[in-house]
């Protein structure tokens, strides 16, 4: 079972990483709004059309707790990428890295306030190393670029994301015995049904810009992959092993972004991405130790 999750948790992050590239690629061809709504029109399409016999086996499970599936969508789905997207517009990369890495210790202090789950000192040592290898990567080695970061209203907005999705993964406790189809089916809609104020706020007075060819090709990677593929592979691992333990992966986002950047862009492998690597994947080893050392 704990390999299972690791698979999914790697999928998960791979895929993640490649919506932050395209978020930045996207600036300047299509607005945030707009590809956060397009994404999750394509995604409740692609879905609905899989999902009916599911949809149609639990609709006495969604008739009961409609309320808090279709939370989940507005929340976990739409809230943080709208934030992630627009603060991409206002602060750099590096920045988004380093604040989305904040999350496993949001997902630790909620979980201990909610439900007096402890991370244990394995988690707590195995973050700091992971942390540790964020920082390595978003500084090319050299932590004293941290004296000179900008702040700005992006980097506000990114803090405010990972607060949100950190409530998202702990709250996913309480999610209902469904199919995992109609549990994406579902969110899809929440995702979408909360795009409409944002939708109509940013139009009120504004004619809409159409996105180019980039642009649309963005919203097609963004409605496959995070927001089918990536968030049901999230979801699974968090039932399996736990919020505590599934947030611990998310700092690997940094590193698949390297990589993608290194293969996809030509971008040059430096000795301290390696570093990072290494960093984290320690950090993860030694949060798990514990679990192989209790199993065998």
């Amino acid at each position: 079972m704990p390999f299972r999750a690791y698979a999914l948790l790697i999928l998960t992050n791979f895929l993640w990483a490649g919506n932050s590239v395209a978020g930045k690629l996207a600036v300047g061809h299509i607005e945030p709004v707009l590809l956060t709504s397009l994404r999750w029109v394509f995604a409740c399409l692609i879905i609905l059309f899989l999902a009916v016999p599911q949809l149609k086996r639990d609709w006495p499970v969604i008739k009961a707790k409609w309320p808090l599936l279709l939370g989940y969508g507005a929340i976990g789905f739409t809230l943080f990428n709208l934030l992630l997207y627009m603060a991409l517009n206002h602060t750099s990369t590096v920045n988004v890295m380093i604040e989305q890495s904040g999350i496993p210790l949001v997902i630790f202090v909620a979980n201990f306030a909610l439900f007096r789950l402890r991370a244990t000192l394995a988690q707590i040592a195995g973050f700091v190393l992971t942390f540790c290898g964020v920082l390595v990567t978003a500084t090319h080695g050299d932590i004293r670029q941290l004296l000179h970061l900008n702040l700005n209203i992006g980097d506000a907005m990114m803090l405010v994301a990972i607060v949100i999705y950190a409530g998202y993964t702990v709250a996913l406790r309480w999610k209902p015995d469904l199919h995992w189809k109609t549990f994406m089916a579902t969110s899809c809609i929440g995702a979408l049904i909360a795009c409409v104020p944002a939708l109509i706020w940013r139009y009120h007075n504004t004619p809409v810009t159409w996105p180019d060819a980039q642009g649309w090709w963005a919203v097609a990677y963004a409605a496959i992959f995070p927001s089918l593929i990536a968030a049901g592979a999230y979801i699974a691992a968090v039932e399996l092993i736990g919020s505590n333990r599934a947030g611990l992966f998310i700092n690997l986002l940094p590193i698949f972004g390297v990589f993608l950047a290194v293969v996809i862009l030509h971008e040059p492998l430096h000795g301290f991405h390696l570093l990072a690597l290494a960093l984290i994947c320690a950090g993860i080893l030694l949060a798990e130790w514990s679990r192989f050392r209790a199993a065998s």
